[in-house]
């Protein structure tokens, strides 16, 4: 792919496993992204779920990169981070950043073997409270950082020259979300309530 086959393509993905609780905060932020804003031609804006290595075409196709995940570095939780460029670590031997069993920077590694790398690349990390709970959803600490986190990537893209459009009314993301089947936020809390509910009956 030439250099200019690839200028100003942005894919501004989130990745995790919305089963595991706090695992899930990269999906749940771009979710809430893509709810609430509309982005110009050229920006695919993505649930990367827990794809792992299969993300290397997306990643390998574009000239600009914005990541939400949840991380695991030691801080308080609910602490959130961000690394740009260099600093995101990109090598397996590194310490994970991401929870996922195939972390981000393999990604990065196998795109950089291929001889691709996005030229901007920023990793909007939040530092997880529960990763133990199977089916659970976002810990409060975790939960509260959705909305910063949307307003650091916004902030970040327009940096980039990539300005999003807030919509005149929010997508129900039971129709129109990046996630479907009741999978979004609110419908998983809900189904969450409910199957709690029966078992205390």
């Amino acid at each position: 792919m030439t250099d200019a086959a690839r200028s100003d393509r942005t894919l501004i993905l989130g990745i995790g496993n919305i089963l595991w609780a706090d695992e899930g905060f990269g999906v749940r932020a771009v979710e809430e992204l893509h709810r609430r804003y509309a982005f110009p031609g050229r920006v695919r804006v993505m649930d990367g779920g827990t794809q792992g290595l299969y993300l290397v075409q997306y990643v390998a196709a574009v000239e600009n990169l914005l990541v939400f995940d949840a991380v695991d570095y030691g801080r308080t939780p609910g602490a959130m981070m961000v690394w740009r460029g260099e600093d995101v670590p990109r090598f397996t031997g590194c310490k994970k950043m991401s929870l996922h069993q195939t972390g981000f920077q393999d990604v990065l590694s196998a795109v950089l073997l291929m001889g691709k790398s996005p030229r901007r690349l920023t990793l909007i990390g939040v530092h997880a409270a529960d990763l133990e709970t199977w089916g659970g959803t976002l810990s409060p600490p975790v939960r509260q950082c959705i909305d910063p986190a949307v307003d650091l990537a916004l902030a970040e893209l327009r940096s980039w020259g990539v300005v999003a459009e807030q919509r005149d009314r929010p997508l129900d993301p039971r129709r129109d979300g990046l996630l479907g089947n009741g999978l979004d936020l609110s419908g998983y809390d809900r189904a969450g309530d409910a199957a709690y509910d029966r078992w205390e009956e």
